[in-house]
């Protein structure tokens, strides 16, 4: 089960990786990807910055991978 793209949250950047509805705020892709998620002050995640570079790329697939309630979506090439 992946993240669902109609629940995600407006902070996230424009691009292929977003944090949807069911993020629970275990900072789990922060402490990954810092360079590319933050905590909202409501007390979820999203993406502030897309990666660029394939080991940014790298590091946003392990924060979703390692996602507790796969709240992080990957929309591929969309």
């Amino acid at each position: 089960m992946m993240a669902d793209k109609s629940t995600k949250w407006p902070e996230n950047a424009p691009g292929i990786y977003y944090v949807d509805e069911a993020c629970i705020a275990s900072d789990f892709c922060v402490s990954v990807a810092p360079e590319h998620f933050r905590m909202d002050d409501s007390g979820h995640a999203y993406v502030y910055r897309q990666p660029q570079t394939p080991e940014e790329h790298q590091r946003c697939r392990e924060a979703l991978a390692g996602c507790p309630v796969n709240a992080i979506g990957d929309d591929g090439n969309d």
